[in-house]
């Protein structure tokens, strides 16, 4: 079955647009995975605009206490700063079960493509060798239709994790045939290199099991800015309880 790692970086932003301690991510963290969530995700940035490295190692305690798995994701190549000390050393701190690579830069809102192996995978290469030596699984961003993943099995990442924003804005739009077509293609290459697949970005209760009928044999999903957004209205367990009954749902549905 696929598993859900709730992204917890939108309850940090809005601690962080007052000050102080509330909303409490840890305490969020922990009503997630009371409700059943299989493990969390978090994006700390150099920038700490939403989730601090302090956070991170909170949330590191709380996950191995209750013995699920922590995500953290990040771009390798950005230098430490104050306050951060750089992707490969929190990773360090934190020994998260799996780390998920990412291209982003300071001036993006999000995280809005994956990486381009036939410019980065040597680059790559010693980081990953680097955060499997800490016993992390190493997953990597990518998107749909990656021409290189080839490149990016041979560097020694465990995962990938495509990125659904496209895939995303066309099953709202009503015209997703495409770009599913393009995560299923990308997700089959990927498991024939011996790769794992995982998903994110955009997901939400409106999209989630369409996407995964489209996408064979993903792993993890990690949902953070949609799931909170509906929490405010229905609430984060019963919220979280939903996406598990989706992912249930698409499991017990005949291949």
């Amino acid at each position: 079955m696929t598993v859900l790692s709730v992204n917890v970086n939108k309850v940090a932003v809005l601690r962080n647009s007052r000050g102080g301690s509330e909303p409490d991510v840890v305490r969020a963290a922990r009503t997630c995975l009371y409700a059943g969530a299989h493990g969390i995700t978090v994006h700390p940035r150099p920038d700490l605009r939403h989730i601090r490295p302090d956070d991170v190692l909170d949330l590191a305690q709380l996950t191995a206490a209750n013995g699920v798995e922590l995500n953290i994701e990040g771009n390798p190549f950005a230098p430490p700063r104050e306050a951060y000390p750089g992707l490969l050393a929190l990773c360090g701190q934190a020994q998260p079960a799996q780390v998920t690579l990412v291209p982003d830069g300071d001036g993006q809102i999000t995280s809005d493509h994956g990486f381009d192996f036939d410019q980065d995978a040597e680059r790559l290469r010693p980081l990953v060798a680097q955060f499997k030596a800490l016993g992390c699984r190493v997953s990597v961003f990518v998107d749909a239709g990656c021409p290189s993943l080839a490149r990016a099995a041979a560097i020694g990442v465990d995962r990938i994790e495509i990125y659904t924003g496209p895939a995303a804005a066309a099953l709202a739009r009503g015209d997703a045939r495409a770009e599913l077509a393009a995560c299923a293609a990308t997700a089959r290459e990927a498991q024939a290199l011996g790769l794992g697949v995982n998903a994110g970005h955009d997901l939400s209760q409106a999209n989630l099991q369409e996407f995964l009928e489209a996408v064979p044999g993903v792993l993890e999903v990690s949902i953070g800015h949609a799931l909170i957004g509906e929490a405010l209205y229905a609430g984060l367990q019963r919220t979280i309880q939903q996406y598990l009954a989706i992912l249930e749902s698409v499991q017990q549905r005949p291949a």
